[in-house]
Formats: C-alpha cells, sequence, structure tokens
C-alpha cells in the first residue's frame, strides 16, 4: 500500500526493533513511536495536527487493533497492512 503524503506513522514496535530498522529510513514521512499499551489507554498524545495516522508494527497484527483504537479517540487512522515488510517491500 502506498502511503500518501501528509500522512504520521505511528510506530507500535518495541525500541529493539525500532533501533535496529528505523522507518525514517524506509519513507520521509513523520514517524512517531507510540505503545499499544498507551494507546489503548488513551495516554497516546497524538491528536489530529498530526493529520492522518497510519499505524504500523513489526508484522501486521496488531496495527489494526490500535488504529481501531485511536478511531474511537475521533483520530483518522488506519493500519498499514503487512507491517514493516510490506512497507520494506514498497519503498524499495
Amino acid at each position: 500500500m502506498p502511503l500518501p503524503d501528509g500522512v504520521t506513522l505511528i510506530d507500535l514496535r518495541p525500541a529493539e526493533l525500532r533501533f535496529r530498522e528505523p522507518l525514517e529510513r524506509l519513507t520521509a514521512l513523520p514517524v512517531r513511536a507510540v505503545a499499544l499499551g498507551a494507546i489503548e489507554g488513551g495516554t497516546h498524545g497524538l491528536g489530529p495536527e498530526l493529520g492522518p495516522l497510519v499505524v504500523i508494527c513489526e508484522r501486521g497484527a496488531r496495527s489494526g487493533l490500535a488504529a481501531r483504537f485511536l478511531q474511537a479517540d475521533g483520530l483518522d487512522a488506519a493500519a498499514y497492512p503487512g507491517g514493516v515488510p510490506a512497507l520494506r517491500r514498497e519503498t524499495s
């Protein structure tokens, strides 16, 4: 799935995976690291000023859940299908 301009990527991966392969190496879009627990608890600190949000995780399983929580908080959010491997294929 091509990423549209103007979105902010929400990286759900744990710190060690973010460090190993930063999403900033795959795309020029802004990236925010946020834990799934913070999204579930409503303490994520994300707002509409970030524009549409695209949530990504390592394999694509948790991003759908996180996107639904963000939508329930009134944010424009979608999951990136297939996770980081799919993004890697899209941008290579």
